[in-house]
């Protein structure tokens, strides 16, 4: 059987979750504890990383854990093995298993804990609440004789170039002359050196996010049978892949505060939850962010949110939130656990479609810190 090397997972894994959609400052996110370059059979999945959760991945024989809450939040000025951050630490390393952590970039990504939230919630129609990423469209104009424009064209499209939405291969063409003399030292596809010659070519533009840029480029002077190209890239003022926090949306069909409270314990499976506002209030378009939401009730409001669902909910929060009628549900913030079952079925289904023989297992610590009594 096919050994899988730690690495090729965490590829994976940033393809659909890159780290450049963190959108708090220095979030520690990546590798916190060991070393992915090694062979990985197992992997947990976990919101939390506790002792007893490290206990579970040795009982498993896990060699890796991906958590969505960092285990190690702050910079550390020491490594005491007698503290109980230290031993878990510790832990970890004497039983070799590796834990990476996806925090506010699995927030973020499509797919990630506020789609798994908002699918628990059965919103349809849902945008994104608060944009934080996108990327700058840029554009490539390349001069290509005829006869290999269409060649041109595929390995630009081949690398990416021209996606539009749900379109792709796209391209603009102008048809022209071209004209230049060769010098004594070049070595020219076309013409004679010491000559003008005249080229029938093709001005061939293409858009592509600036992080493909040298992709991009790579492609171009690999296809191009010029052996100096003349081309031009500049920015746009599109931006493509918006990326953002929280989602907002609307059920099935309206419900009553008391309706849909319900809903939301049943269907994020929570003992209990806080409510504000009328609970005779019919409520039909709703917002969620998983964990703390209360920067994001401003957003909520302007977005025209009737209900906002978050955690961790102040005081003084909740009563600004009610004088100005946005009602809120906070089951609080353990609810981002649908991220165990999501990331667990999301990355199985990536490394069978790569053939990678690695088992996602999700754990089975309960790692909510609070009781009501």
């Amino acid at each position: 059987m096919k050994s899988v090397n730690g690495n090729e997972i965490i590829q994976l894994f940033e393809s659909w979750s890159p780290k450049k959609l963190a959108c708090m400052p220095n979030d520690p996110i990546g590798l916190a504890i060991g070393t992915v370059n090694k062979t990985v059979t197992k992997v947990l999945v976990t919101l939390d990383v506790t002792m007893q959760v490290v206990e579970e991945a040795i009982a498993q024989g896990c060699e890796l854990i991906i958590a969505h809450h960092p285990p190690i939040f702050r910079k550390l000025s020491n490594l005491r093995t007698d503290t109980p951050a230290g031993k878990l630490y510790e832990k970890c390393l004497k039983h070799d298993i590796a834990v990476y952590a996806a925090h506010t970039n699995l927030d973020v990504a499509e797919g990630g804990v506020n789609d798994l939230l908002a699918d628990a919630l059965q919103l349809k129609n849902r945008k994104i609440l608060e944009h934080t990423y996108s990327e700058q469209l840029m554009k490539l104009a390349v001069y290509v004789p005829t006869d290999h424009a269409d060649v041109l064209r595929a390995a630009l499209a081949s690398a990416g170039a021209g996606q539009i939405g749900d379109y792709d291969t796209c391209s603009f063409t102008t048809a022209g002359e071209g004209r230049f003399r060769a010098l004594e030292r070049a070595n020219p596809f076309v013409g004679q050196i010491g000559e003008i010659n005249v080229e029938p070519e093709q001005k061939v533009e293409v858009i592509f996010p600036s992080g493909q840029k040298n992709r991009i480029l790579k492609a171009m002077l690999n296809a191009h049978p010029y052996e100096e190209p003349a081309y031009d890239v500049w920015e746009m003022a599109l931006t493509t892949n918006e990326a953002g926090l929280g989602r907002i949306g609307t059920l099935p069909k309206p419900l009553t505060l008391q309706q849909f409270a319900e809903l939301v314990k049943v269907q994020l499976n929570v003992p209990y939850l806080r409510v504000v506002g009328d609970l005779q209030q019919t409520v039909s378009k709703v917002a969620v962010v998983g964990g703390d939401g209360n920067s994001y009730i401003a957003a909520a409001k302007r977005a025209g949110a009737d209900v906002f669902v978050t955690g961790d909910i102040g005081f003084h929060m909740a009563q600004d939130a009610e004088v100005n009628g946005l009602s809120i549900v906070d089951p609080g913030h353990h609810v981002e656990k649908v991220m165990i079952k999501g990331v667990a079925e999301k990355m199985a289904a990536l490394c069978k479609d790569k053939k990678l023989p690695v088992q996602f297992i999700e754990s089975q610590i309960h790692t909510e810190p609070f009781k009501f009594i």
